[in-house]
């Protein structure tokens, strides 16, 4: 059997041009990088300004399990069965970061015969968005830094900074440090920390801008730090923003790739779900709605996390009406959710299934809150048997939606034609979208913690630490108690604790400290243990990766 990159560096790409053509984007439109990538510019958004939006399919899953579920596979398997199917669709992901793809998790272009393409430039460095990212934040905080040194005009407190430097690896070893060390010519000793980058308010802030000019004003809107007097203080106060617009001013645009069967797909931003928002770009996805009668994206990790940001936040801010939701799961890890070792998955277990599924159970309730009919998508394995298979088709039909079982890793666009059928006749019989978030942006930051805690996660409501009851003051005294809030939380279980799976019950919420990312235009809440800075584990997966003298790399999946 032939390895992701094995099939992916086999596959027969068109040019970017021919990709491009092909959903009317024009040649003075497109940026090309190399012979299989581009970005597009901006004259393409002007002139598609009044075109009519496709429609919006949002594919999510259960949590995440030891077994694997398949999500970015089902979201370019769907998008590659709508093509077989003779329906125009364009798909719209994440970037992946270069913390998973050289720790635990590997890449993020999909998987067997449902991939993006050229899958080892996606997964590396790309079109560099990453990496220009990473400068924009960083030139920040070496200027907070050298406004401090050079005399701290706006007194900032060097015991209050809350903006942080950024990498795109994991290096737990760079979660908490002291900067300023060697004397005074090295700066101001003070206490300091990295973010992943994905975790970056900068990543947050370019996938929620609508164009270059919001860009520049979220990124002066970003809090840094407070003063000795307690007030705040702003990144436009530094005199930065326009630098570091110019370093974003490329990465800020989409960038045009392809699947294993050449359809098109905008690969652009990145946020981890389980830290920030979840979700590629509200550019990249408005661009696909333009371009094809269907735009396929999908958020983070189960639903309670990457969903539920993508309905109260990048809806909001995008003005977006999902009209499907595809709520991916598979045999194998709801038997897990029952209770079944990984290294007994296979074997056949209606008793674990039955008591597993009530994971499923509990996103495909909380979708119908949002007002959007849901299809269930279960990738399937060879293991599954048809008792199994059965019990899953009757358990979805009982909650009165449709499901599909996909074969899309082994069979790419035909193994995933009867999910786009349904897809598409779900949202045919649906023809009002009543779409709604969950909660209303003028009630507290309290009530809306409460409402996600008590709807979405099932918990029996929410304990605070004094910093988090102080931090939440903080915010609501100088005027954002308006803004939606992000969950930063375990995305292993549907409460804060990674080890309860299925659908725990009598547990509340921890909420241990809360900061404001003003220039994304969000709260977040940090519950749990969650870090913002992952490590490495023992064997990470940089070991099995290689690069011979031609250029070719191996390990990579």
């Amino acid at each position: 059997m032939l390895s992701d990159i094995e099939i992916a560096q086999g596959a027969e790409m068109k040019r970017i041009n021919e990709i491009a053509s092909a959903i009317g984007i024009r040649e003075d439109e497109l940026e090309p990088y190399g012979h299989y990538k581009a970005k597009v510019s901006e004259k393409l958004y002007s002139r598609l300004a009044e075109k009519p939006d496709g429609k919006l399919i949002l594919v999510t899953a259960i949590n995440p399990t030891p077994a694997g579920e398949g999500k970015t596979t089902i979201s370019t398997g769907l998008a590659q069965a709508m093509g077989k199917i003779k329906k125009s669709a364009v798909l719209a992901l994440r970037e992946p970061s270069l913390g998973p793809v050289f720790g635990i998790k590997g890449g993020a272009a999909g998987g067997g015969y449902s991939q993006v393409v050229p899958m080892e430039d996606i997964n590396l460095h790309f079109t560099g968005d990453m990496h220009a990212i990473t400068s924009a934040n960083n030139l920040l905080c070496a200027v907070i830094d050298n406004h401090i040194q050079q005399g701290n005009e706006l007194k900032i407190d060097q015991r209050r900074i809350m903006f942080r430097r950024c990498m795109d690896m994991n290096d737990r070893a760079l979660r908490n440090i002291i900067i300023g060390l060697g004397g005074k010519v090295n700066g101001i000793p003070r206490e300091d920390g990295f973010n992943i980058t994905v975790a970056s308010e900068i990543m947050a802030v370019l996938c929620l801008a609508s164009d270059i000019s919001d860009l520049k004003k979220r990124l002066g809107n970003i809090l840094v730090a407070y003063d000795t007097d307690g007030k705040p203080v702003f990144a436009e106060q530094l005199g930065v923003c326009g630098a570091m617009t110019a370093l974003l001013k490329d990465a800020i645009k989409p960038n045009l790739v392809q699947t294993l069967e050449n359809n098109p797909a905008f690969i652009h931003g990145g946020p981890f779900a389980n830290i920030a928002h979840g979700c590629n770009s509200l550019r990249a996805t408005k661009l696909a709605l333009k371009l094809g009668d269907y735009c396929i994206t999908e958020a983070g990790f189960g639903s309670d996390l990457g969903a539920e940001k993508f309905f109260d936040i990048k809806c909001r801010y995008g003005n977006l009406k999902p009209s499907c939701v595809v709520i991916v799961a598979t045999i194998r890890a709801l038997k897990y959710n029952g209770g079944v070792r990984k290294d007994e998955l296979s074997a056949e277990n209606l008793t674990a299934l039955e008591k597993g599924i009530v994971n499923l159970q509990t996103h495909i309730e909380n979708m119908k809150k949002y007002n959007v009919p849901v299809v269930v998508a279960v990738n399937r394995f060879g293991t599954d048997t048809d008792n199994e298979v059965e019990f899953v088709e009757n358990f979805c039909h009982k909650m009165g939606v449709e499901v599909s079982m996909c074969e899309v890793f082994a069979k790419g666009g035909d193994g995933g034609k009867d999910l786009a059928e349904k897809v598409c006749m779900t949202i045919e019989k649906n023809t009002e979208n009543n779409f709604a978030p969950l909660y209303d942006l003028n009630i507290s930051i309290k009530e809306k913690i409460q409402k996600i805690a008590t709807e979405i996660y099932r918990a029996d409501g929410v304990n605070y630490t004094a910093q988090a009851e102080k931090a939440i003051k903080e915010i609501e005294d100088i005027g954002f108690g308006n803004l939606p809030v992000c969950v930063a939380k375990t995305q292993y279980s549907l409460s804060d604790n990674p080890s309860l799976l299925g659908r725990p019950e009598n547990f509340k919420i921890t909420v241990r400290d809360v900061r404001l990312s003003s220039g994304a235009g969000f709260i977040v809440i940090y519950t749990g243990d969650i870090l913002t800075m992952p490590g490495l584990p023992k064997k990470p997966s940089a070991f099995n990766i290689d690069c011979d003298e031609n250029g070719s790399i191996t390990g990579l999946f």
